[in-house]
């Protein structure tokens, strides 16, 4: 398995592990409105048992997934406008101003053409713990904040696991600057 097909793999069992942590965020919190006598929308417990019965239903086939999920289409490049160095009380930091492609496609190899044109944009960029920041913030950054005006990514934040870097919302070593 070369270095790319590598990388698809992991990202595709970080996605994988990141959307259980979701589910299971967005179950608990139900659940605490559910136990308080508010179920989110005016019933009492309703809104745990649709977040729970939509991440565990099985999929009937490409034909369901489609007709119950909006998809995004896959759009072209360019998925970075532009880049720049801005120091912060970690460090010098890499913001990273997606465009709105960047922001919404489903590129399965977006994330590899972007960090392509962060590199051609900033080489110094190019360090394990750096890609590893735009990882976690192309797959999950976008979804929870779309909007975000930047994706800040730091040389002087440490090389941690998926998990790690999940956990402390891509931004590992200390807190989002």
């Amino acid at each position: 398995m070369d270095d790319v097909q590598s990388r698809a793999f992991r990202r595709r069992h970080v996605v994988a592990a990141m959307s259980l942590a979701v589910v299971g965020l967005l179950s608990s919190a139900a659940c605490s409105s559910a136990e308080s006598g508010n179920g989110g929308d005016g019933t009492r417990g309703s809104a745990a048992i649709s977040v729970v019965s939509s991440a565990s239903a099985p999929s009937a086939g490409p034909e369901t997934a489609s007709a119950t999920r909006p998809t995004t289409p896959v759009l072209p490049p360019p998925y970075v406008e532009y880049v720049e160095w801005v120091q912060t009380a970690v460090g010098p930091s890499l913001q990273i101003h997606p465009t709105a492609a960047g922001r919404r496609t489903e590129n399965p190899d977006g994330a590899d053409i972007a960090w392509a044109e962060v590199l051609r944009m900033e080489p110094d960029a190019d360090t394990p713990g750096m890609r590893a920041q735009f990882d976690c913030h192309w797959d999950f950054a976008r979804a929870v904040q779309p909007d975000k005006p930047s994706w800040n990514i730091e040389p002087s934040r440490p090389v941690v696991t998926d998990q790690v870097m999940i956990q402390t919302r891509c931004n590992p070593g200390a807190p989002e600057e």
